[in-house]
């Protein structure tokens, strides 16, 4: 039964993975943690379950080319540089107890940041969007979002993805569809870099990471299909209040009410399982013309 409830939250999180293009790491993280996992084993369980949920919604942006290759081996690889920086600073965290103050900390900051960017009303919508064939791009900002991605996917067990997002649509005007793509391609290198120094020094619950995994091949693809149904901007705007939901539940369990933020952060989940599947059984129910 336990093991069956952990192929459905890997499979209800990756909807979200899918749809928001975050790796799962976001939520899954904060949902150990407050079902009684420690720091290392949240962030260790996270990122093997990310790098399958990213595997999954990559395959299926794939098939709808939503995917900016160049962007996303720029940040991929230099995340991976980064990933080997932030190790040393998470066992010296833990090693002076630490952790479990620093993480929800930083945590809350980016939160906050990115639930603003993703919400705040755009300023008219004269940008320029994104051209990967255009030699003006400038790189070093590819580079930059992979290594703040990268330090904080280690740092923090998630993707790097709810970085890569909002940053991709607020610096370079990628649209929501380019931008979950792209960060899911991008946190694959990522996330595998830092799973496999956490995996060389310290003991993995593979079982558990595994049947998150099952769950999570076919809510990913789910997620990212959903992504064709909706606009650039309400995908923003759900991403944002998940950014709140999940600030929220951080901050009830520093108050020692982390059954409520469990709740909370699952409530929202689940509303967005079920109006992603609504939205796609409503186009599936469609006649084709």
């Amino acid at each position: 039964m336990e093991f069956l409830l952990f192929i459905l939250l890997g499979f209800s999180i990756s909807m979200l993975s899918g749809f928001f293009g975050i790796g799962g790491g976001l939520v899954l993280t904060p949902v150990l943690l407050l079902i009684g996992y420690t720091p290392i084993e949240a962030i260790s369980t996270s990122l093997l379950y990310t790098i399958g949920t990213s595997m999954a919604g990559v395959y299926a942006h794939f098939k709808m080319k939503n995917i900016q290759w160049k962007a996303a081996v720029i940040i991929g690889a230099s995340g991976v540089v980064a990933t080997q920086i932030a190790y040393p600073v998470v066992s010296w965290l833990e090693s002076n107890g630490y952790d479990t103050t620093v993480v929800p900390i930083l945590y809350l900051a980016l939160l906050t940041y990115f639930a603003y960017k993703m919400l705040k009303k755009d300023k008219g919508d004269n940008r320029v969007a994104y051209d990967a064939t255009s030699n003006k791009q400038s790189f070093w900002k590819f580079i930059f979002i992979g290594v703040i991605a990268g330090f904080l996917s280690t740092t923090l067990g998630v993707g790097g993805g709810f970085i890569i997002v909002p940053l991709l649509i607020a610096y370079y005007s990628f649209s929501s569809k380019q931008a979950v793509a792209t960060s899911l391609a991008g946190v694959i290198l990522i996330v595998s870099a830092g799973f496999i120094t956490y995996a060389v020094n310290n003991p993995i619950n593979f079982k558990v990471g595994l049947f998150l995994i099952a769950g999570a091949i076919f809510g990913s693809q789910l997620g990212a299909k959903a992504t064709s149904f909706f606009k650039s901007r309400s995908i923003q705007k759900l991403l944002g209040f998940l950014y709140i939901v999940t600030m929220l539940s951080l901050i009830l369990e520093m108050f020692e009410l982390s059954t409520v933020g469990l709740v909370a952060l699952g409530c929202y989940t689940i509303f967005i399982n079920i109006f992603l599947l609504t939205r796609l059984l409503k186009r599936k129910a469609q006649p084709s013309h």
